[in-house]
């Protein structure tokens, strides 16, 4: 294992989850230095069956969320198996799980129970809807979360349109960045008062959170806020519009970006008209801005644009599609397209870190680990000499590649 240099080097993290919040929680945590241990059951996180698409054989989705990590399968059906899984935990700073409500209790591995040995731990709980409240025994899934946080009342087109969902799973992922962001908080508390918590977050938050303007316009008006397409609800012009050959997005929103953005597509006359010379007035008469505007962009291309737009030092973007982003020169000045090499598919592009230290860097550079691939080598470490780990691998309580 490469030496650890980001900021959270030093701590021990045992991730007891799947799919995707638990270990985006777990892989930015690796980023930042700490040693992840993934624990995956013996046939390996779902994610590894999310095919096609593959790389080498190993399922894309699955080496997206796990770089970074080590990773260790242990049958929790056997005691052998959940024997190991505690000597891991007696000593771990911090353990991740999104399994459902009771399981860890179950096993006698619930933060009441793992405290006792170890008072400085850092248990990170999250699920669908938190571990309080009325539905904290429901499952969770990013498509029910983005529903009942309001988010799909306010994506789409438009106004009585079909509800639209958010196309990345965005509760997830922002769910495990919220486990990431309160496992740091704790972990600083920790160092100062020698005692760990319980971190619990959960999808149905992640969503919530990504309503701060939609919600700020509902308690002041008593209205419920409908979708826009990419228009901003307090901003005008400040969304995407059609040029000759594609798209382009626009930010004019302030008053000396609109005035700017009137000398870039020659059209003065529009803050003379009282439907346009302020942004409440713009955003009052939206569809009409958005129809006049949306004649003008159409006589050039995107390229062209956006040459004038950076010239007068406008906001503006093209709007790319996934590969035109893995190839914009920004995106791979700032390390966010990396190269790391995995024990079977070779050389895998992964998404870089999105937070840069000065003193401390984060680092991406080991590819997501075969199952069991670092069985042997963690057992060894927490006790376990060469007879009694071949026992464990022959009596399958340990999976090892």
């Amino acid at each position: 294992m490469s030496a650890k240099t980001g900021p959270l080097s030093g701590m021990r993290v045992i991730e007891l989850a799947h799919i995707m919040a638990g270990p985006v929680c777990g892989l930015m945590l690796a980023d930042m230095g700490a040693d992840v241990i993934k624990v995956e059951k013996p046939t390996g996180d779902d994610s590894r069956r999310f095919v096609p698409p593959d790389i080498g054989g190993e399922a894309a989705a699955y080496m997206m969320m796990n770089r970074n990590k080590r990773g260790i399968s242990l049958n929790l059906k056997d005691p052998a198996g959940v024997a190991v899984l505690r000597k891991l935990l007696a000593d771990a700073d911090v353990v991740v799980e999104n399994y459902r409500m009771g399981t860890m209790e179950k096993l006698g591995l619930s933060y009441e129970d793992l405290a006792v040995a170890n008072p400085r731990l850092i248990y990170c709980e999250i699920s669908g809807f938190g571990r309080t409240g009325p539905y904290a025994e429901r499952g969770g899934f990013d498509l029910i979360a983005q529903g009942m946080s309001g988010l799909m009342s306010i994506t789409g087109e438009g106004p009585g349109r079909p509800p639209v969902k958010v196309a990345a799973p965005i509760s997830d992922i922002n769910a495990g960045i919220l486990g990431a962001m309160g496992v740091s908080a704790a972990y600083a508390n920790m160092l100062q008062t020698g005692l760990g918590q319980k971190v619990d977050t959960s999808l149905f938050e992640a969503a919530i959170v990504q309503t701060y303007w939609q919600s700020a316009i509902a308690f002041a008006t008593g209205d419920a806020p409908q979708p826009l397409g990419s228009a901003h609800p307090l901003n005008a012009p400040y969304q995407a519009f059609r040029t000759s050959d594609g798209w382009i997005n626009v930010g004019a929103a302030n008053q000396s970006n609109w005035l700017r953005f009137l000398d870039v597509i020659a059209a003065p006359e529009l803050d003379r008209d009282p439907r346009f010379n302020s942004n409440a007035a713009r955003i009052q008469n939206l569809p009409a801005l958005i129809d006049i505007l949306s004649g003008y962009l159409a006589r050039d291309t995107t390229e062209n644009w956006l040459a004038r737009m950076d010239e007068a030092k406008l906001p503006a973007g093209p709007v790319n599609d996934i590969l035109q982003m893995h190839a914009d020169p920004q995106a791979n000045a700032r390390d966010m397209i990396v190269e790391v090499d995995h024990a079977t598919a070779g050389s895998v592009k992964t998404i870089g870190h999105p937070v840069k230290y000065s003193r401390t860097p984060a680092q991406v550079d080991q590819a997501s680990p075969a199952l069991g691939q670092h069985s042997r080598e963690v057992l060894a470490e927490i006790g376990y000499d060469s007879s009694d780990i071949e026992a464990l691998v022959q009596s399958k309580a340990v999976i090892a590649s």
